[in-house]
């Protein structure tokens, strides 16, 4: 096939996890070592942290400017994580796929469903990160040094509900050694771009080899 009729759709992928299993050193390892995926960039109510770039890490906004984004239908999903409001926006996400690339979430399993529910939804490749045990995650929470002992316990509390969500994913990995991990999550993302629904041109180059002109 000429680079023309090879072109393909991009897809969404997904990761998802209990906070603490590694979701996001799997997406910056992913993203590091992967030119054709880029993050999605969320809008949030929350506000920047230090060292934060707006349209970069996030796109800050106020309760008013995220109720309108709401309203008039431009996120893909939303969703309220501890007390504060997340969603991806729907425009360049569309323009990504429709360009072949491919773009990289980092939502719950409420975000996931949404995504799916979507126009979108046929693009969807969701992948679910489980720790290889509570205690296990709950030692990593703790070696962050991030959050206080209250935090902690209340990501303990709603990981027990993500977990249970598991057989919403198309594939679920156990994060028990972060390289082969990784190594996986790459190769469903190998598989999945060569999808024979998502290679444009490929019913004309078939016609035109059957046909004595490839």
């Amino acid at each position: 096939m000429t680079a023309a009729t090879a072109r393909r759709r991009g897809l969404m992928l997904v990761l998802s996890s209990p906070s603490g299993a590694g979701k996001t050193t799997m997406a910056k390892r992913l993203l590091a070592g992967d030119a054709q995926i880029s993050m999605s960039v969320s809008a949030t109510t929350r506000p920047p942290r230090a060292g934060e770039i707006e349209g970069q890490d996030y796109h800050f906004v106020s309760q008013d400017q995220f109720d309108h984004l709401v309203a008039t239908g431009q996120f893909l999903e939303w969703a309220t994580v501890f007390g504060n409001r997340y969603g991806t926006p729907r425009g360049p996400v569309e323009a990504a796929l429709a360009e072949g690339r491919d773009i990289l979430f980092d939502i719950d399993w409420q975000g996931t469903q949404q995504l799916r529910q979507s126009q979108a939804g046929g693009d969807l490749v969701s992948i679910f990160l489980l720790p290889p045990s509570l205690e296990e995650l709950e030692s990593r929470l703790k070696r962050r040094n991030s959050d206080s002992a209250v935090t902690i316990n209340a990501r303990m509390a709603r990981a027990a509900d993500e977990i249970s969500h598991w057989a919403e994913y198309d594939y679920v990995l156990v994060n028990d050694d972060p390289g082969q991990c990784l190594h996986e999550i790459r190769c469903i993302l190998t598989a999945e771009r060569l999808r024979r629904e998502r290679q444009r041109g490929l019913a004309g180059f078939v016609r035109d080899l059957l046909a004595g002109e490839g």
